[in-house]
């Protein structure tokens, strides 16, 4: 079901995306939830083909020539789903094992 989801798919926008970012008009961060120019953009992993953000200096960066709406409302979205939600202990038990 997550394939079909518009915030797992834009996922892969935040990485491996120079080219597409310095194509954008704007871009956010789903961290911070900043919309900025690409321009403001200073700092760059991944043998540079990864942004991170100008604001907060995560790599949750996503721009306007992904055709996502980079809008506070998406961006939040984006962000309780990659960064704010619980996931239950026995799920992260069946994926590693005990801690």
């Amino acid at each position: 079901m997550d394939a079909f989801n518009p915030i797992v798919a834009a996922h892969k926008h935040s990485s491996n995306h120079r080219e597409e970012l310095l194509k954008s008009d704007y871009c956010g961060c789903f961290y911070c939830l900043e919309i900025y120019s690409p321009q403001e953009i200073k700092d760059w992993v991944d043998d540079d083909k990864c942004a991170l953000c100008a604001k907060c200096g995560i790599d949750s960066v996503i721009g306007s020539a992904s055709n996502y709406p980079i809008t506070k409302e998406f961006l939040k979205e984006m962000k309780r789903y990659w960064f704010d939600r619980t996931i239950p202990l026995s799920e992260v038990k069946k994926h590693f094992g005990d801690l």
